[in-house]
């Protein structure tokens, strides 16, 4: 059984190799824009599970999962020409929503920023108004 400083290597490796073979070598359109985001290699080498995410977020994960799988031969057959192994794992393709959720947390930091923005705006407004209106009682009072 290999080290899991030499597991996280061959992970590595994979990750990098595919992600080129995604960009350069596969020509499906089911496949364009698709990011190749952690391998895991599960200790034996049998298995190299796969996690990618695409642009256009979840609506595509079907469409994307479903190329992988027929192309899955193709690639495991490419990379294990790339990557000098005695066995080459089998390639277990998973859709990684991180990246949306990702972008989901940033809008909510956003949006939690710009109503603190608004508040302290209001607020500042309202000790002007304030601030006016005792202004305009001292004056009253002389």
């Amino acid at each position: 059984m290999p080290s899991p400083i030499r597991l996280k290597k061959i992970a590595n490796r994979i990750k990098e190799d595919l992600s080129e073979l995604l960009i350069y070598e596969v020509e499906d359109p089911r496949l364009s824009g698709v990011m190749v985001t952690d391998v895991n290699v599960d200790r034996e080498l049998y298995y190299a599970n796969i996690y990618v995410s695409a642009l256009e977020g979840k609506e595509r994960s079907r469409e994307v999962l479903a190329g992988l799988e027929s192309a899955s031969g193709f690639l495991r057959s490419q990379l294990a020409q790339t990557i000098e192994l005695r066995t080459f794992p089998r390639l277990r393709f998973y859709w990684d929503p991180t990246p949306e959720n990702a972008d989901r947390i940033e809008f909510l930091i956003k949006q939690l920023h710009e109503e603190e923005a608004a508040k302290a705006a209001g607020t500042d407004t309202a000790e002007n108004a304030a601030a006016d209106t005792e202004t305009e009682d001292e004056e009253g009072e002389e």
